[in-house]
């Protein structure tokens, strides 16, 4: 098949999945073109099944915001023409399946059939999508694709409960390559960042008021005043400035270490004693299943679709939403019990199994196969 894919070349969970799926598919042969303002950050540049194909968005002095939407259709058009696409596979609503709606009728006036599939990953539809000015276009392009799908059931129920979407939602969830992590934890120790004997705890995300990074620093003070501990940080973002300055009145910033935009994680999670994740909302918790490919617990609230990732007293444990006490309680019970600890790495490597990737990329293909032969 020939697949264009139109995602965000950055750090978060939705450009990621969808350049490690694209990533995937062109290992097994598949010529798969990626189309975006920016190379994604995991794209295989030495696979020749894999091709890139830049939007430029030029600076015209009449607008005063540039029209990517306008631009983005008009680069599907082309490429889906001359490199002669079966389909396109667009994650993030917005502005990927307007676009993708809109290159889908210039086609159609040409004589050219090509389906769309949308793949909602979250912010699109649980924050940026609820803002009455973009919701009315997000519902038309989602009930015009040819399939929809989403990373987990929370989401997927979120969005019939925001917009009126009249279609099927197939579920797909997100996955991992757990061959990766065990190279990494080969490859790697601790000790490389000077921890020491001490535990490692470990946060990833784009450092958004949404991830509770303060809430991660504050687990971690209370952990640390029971056990012997490091907390690295890997990311950046909009909280950094007030996660440095609540680590100078804990007094912890001498214990805390920020890795800042790491592409290959997998080498700090072979760090890794443990992973936390508050986040307010979580529509899958990508960072949460890499975590326990790399058998590492996880810490976690119990919102949105991460209840269908992190097992409760299994793979790790869940709390409420700000409940920080609940959170170090269940990271200290954890840490310092070496064969409960034990337990909890070999647990979670068993639940990240269930998201392998040789398991979940079939399921694409087979809604690929379904949509282009409707």
């Amino acid at each position: 098949m020939k697949i264009g894919i139109v995602c965000y070349p950055t750090f978060g969970g939705s450009g990621v999945v969808a350049t490690e799926l694209g990533n995937a598919l062109a290992h097994k042969g598949h010529q798969v073109h990626f189309i975006s303002y920016d190379m994604p950050v995991r794209f295989d540049s030495f696979s020749p099944n894999l091709f890139y194909h830049e939007v430029q968005v030029s600076d015209y002095p009449l607008f005063d915001y540039q029209p990517y939407e306008l631009v983005l259709s008009s680069k599907l058009v082309d490429v889906a023409k001359h490199e002669k696409l079966d389909l396109l596979h667009v994650h993030y609503a917005i502005p990927h399946a307007s676009a993708a709606y809109m290159a889908k009728q210039i086609l159609a006036s040409q004589g050219i059939k090509i389906p769309y599939i949308t793949t909602l990953h979250g912010t699109d539809i649980t924050l940026v999508g609820k803002d009455a000015s973009f919701e009315p276009v997000i519902t038309f392009a989602i009930n015009q694709s040819d399939a929809v799908t989403s990373v987990s059931e929370s989401l997927k129920q979120d969005t019939y409960k925001f917009f009126n979407v009249k279609r099927d939602i197939e579920v797909i969830p997100n996955f991992v390559d757990i061959d990766l992590y065990s190279k990494a934890k080969n490859a790697l120790t601790k000790f490389n960042y000077n921890t020491g004997d001490r535990k490692v705890l470990l946060h990833i995300s784009n450092f958004r008021p949404v991830k509770r990074v303060e809430d991660v620093v504050r687990i971690f003070d209370k952990v640390r005043k029971e056990i012997p501990a490091k907390l690295l940080l890997v990311g950046d973002g909009p909280e950094r400035s007030k996660i440095e300055a609540l680590c100078r009145e804990l007094g912890t910033c001498e214990e805390i270490q920020f890795l800042g935009k790491l592409k290959a994680t997998e080498q700090a999670l072979a760090m890794a004693d443990l992973f936390i994740l508050p986040s307010e909302t979580e529509s899958f918790g990508l960072s949460a299943l890499e975590a326990m490919a790399a058998s590492v617990p996880v810490i976690s609230t119990n919102t949105g679709g991460l209840p269908e990732v992190n097992v409760h007293g299994v793979s790790g444990y869940l709390s409420n939403v700000g409940d920080v006490d609940d959170m170090a309680k269940n990271a200290i019970s954890i840490l310092k019990d070496k064969k409960k600890h034990d337990s909890f790495r070999k647990n979670a490597l068993k639940r990240a199994k269930d998201f392998e990737l040789s398991k979940i990329l079939p399921l694409y293909e087979n809604l690929y196969e379904r949509v282009i032969n409707k």
